[in-house]
């Protein structure tokens, strides 16, 4: 494997620019509501503060739903946009590259407990990967692979883009089953990102960026280094996350394309967009780190419409682009988070009272059912992730109300919730007994 160490790619002799002294301005359409909501802007606010200092960023927003991914200060927020100039920042659209959604429209309404039963024998959920090879049953896959041998952030990748294929990984990820709200359409819906391959396409990514920049802008935090994005290794770069992306919209409609054959059922309709990367406008690179595009041909195949899934009891909407240009032309992702995981677990532990030893299995139970009332909620390994349902995420109403206020994006039509999976909780021993 060669790296970009080597002297093929040695980085080439350029001014060092300082971290600027001053914070940029920076468009901020987030309107906190409760406490939690306050002190959760104001972390994001904080880490706008610092990050708006390196040198490279020439405009930036944050969306509704924000929310801090990490307690090192300058950490670009869930929901944040960054505009760079001849510059990539592997930091800012994370280890989980293209991110993203993918929806099916069906001509026949199948039963909902059909669908999610196909649908879990059709995907994979959880850390791992699957046991045979999809290569020879995919030529669209195969042809990708064999591109990754002239691209060394991805030579090397290939076990990892043929054993993660038809699965979708864990946490936030999901798969959803919905009717539209105007015309009672059945849809089917998923969330994931690149699986193991963009995690390390990510980590060679992340590598090279904080080699150059420990050369050019030694006072930058490596975490927020970037690539010289009109270098060879910026090119080779570019290049990788097209394949990721490709390979990730590939992953998507694969595992819609078997639900539907074990469905018996006919394919009307479908698109998708991701909320996990870089996009080149107007000369620059913009950052989208949980944040979904919402101006015209921000990507090839892009059809003017995107989804934004708001929780597994709420509907997913279905927005087309507003392009405002103070916004960066994009829109929040989701719902967004208020409170991290851990400390919505201890939120639910204090109200139940729960000791040393967590949540019992009735009080899990009991808050699955008040949350998902009505709903065919189902967990892949069989045990509930209770930091993944509705009560952990910002009030889905409000963030859909501050879309359309702020005008980031045209909501057309709505998806209503009738189901879901989700990979579940991957360590019972947290949450409960």
């Amino acid at each position: 494997m060669s790296h970009p160490s080597t002297s093929k790619f040695a980085p080439q002799a350029t001014d060092r620019p300082p971290l600027r002294t001053n914070t940029l301005p920076f468009g901020q359409f987030i309107e906190p509501e409760t406490d939690d909501e306050i002190i959760n802007v104001h972390a994001v606010i904080q880490h706008m503060d610092v990050l708006l200092r390196v040198p490279t960023i020439s405009k930036a927003a944050v969306m509704p739903d924000a929310c801090p991914s990490g307690s090192t200060p300058g950490t670009i927020p869930v929901g944040g946009v960054v505009a760079a100039k001849d510059a990539i920042h592997p930091g800012f659209h994370s280890a989980d590259i293209c991110c993203s959604m993918a929806v099916t429209f069906f001509k026949r309404n199948d039963a909902v407990a059909d669908m999610l039963d196909a649908s879990v024998a059709s995907t994979h959920f959880g850390p791992g990967k699957r046991s045979g090879s999809e290569v020879g049953k995919n030529k669209e896959l195969a042809q990708l692979i064999g591109k990754f041998e002239k691209n060394f952030f991805l030579k090397g990748l290939e076990a990892h883009a043929e054993q993660h294929f038809m699965t979708q990984g864990d946490g936030n990820h999901f798969l959803y089953i919905g009717e539209t709200e105007s015309d009672h359409r059945r849809a089917l819906v998923t969330h994931h990102g690149s699986r193991g391959l963009g995690a390390q396409v990510y980590k060679r990514g992340l590598a090279a960026a904080q080699k150059h920049t420990a050369i050019h802008a030694p006072k930058v935090p490596m975490h927020n280094s970037w690539i010289d994005a009109n270098s060879d290794v910026g090119a080779q770069y570019w290049e990788a996350l097209q394949l990721v992306r490709e390979w990730t919209k590939l992953n998507h409609f694969a595992i819609h394309r078997k639900i539907a054959l074990r469905l018996g059922n006919a394919i009307t309709g479908q698109f998708w967009n991701e909320h996990n990367f870089v996009f080149l406008r107007d000369g620059l690179f913009y950052h989208g780190k949980g944040a979904t595009p919402s101006f015209n041909g921000f990507s090839p195949d892009d059809t003017g419409l995107t989804l934004i899934p708001l929780n597994m009891a709420q509907p997913i909407l279905i927005a087309s682009h507003a392009d405002r240009a103070d916004a960066l032309g994009f829109a929040p992702h989701g719902a967004g988070r208020n409170l991290s995981r851990t400390a919505h677990l201890r939120r639910l532990m204090e109200e139940f009272k729960a000791d040393a030893r967590g949540l019992s299995p009735n009080n899990i139970a009991e808050i699955v059912a008040r949350e998902t009332k009505g709903l065919d909620i189902r967990f892949f390994t069989g045990k509930p992730d209770i930091s993944e349902l509705p009560s952990a995420y910002k009030n889905a109403e409000q963030v859909a109300s501050q879309i359309e206020k702020h005008k980031l994006a045209h909501i057309s039509e709505r998806i209503m919730p009738l189901g879901s999976i989700m990979a579940g909780d991957m360590n019972w021993n947290r949450a409960g007994r």
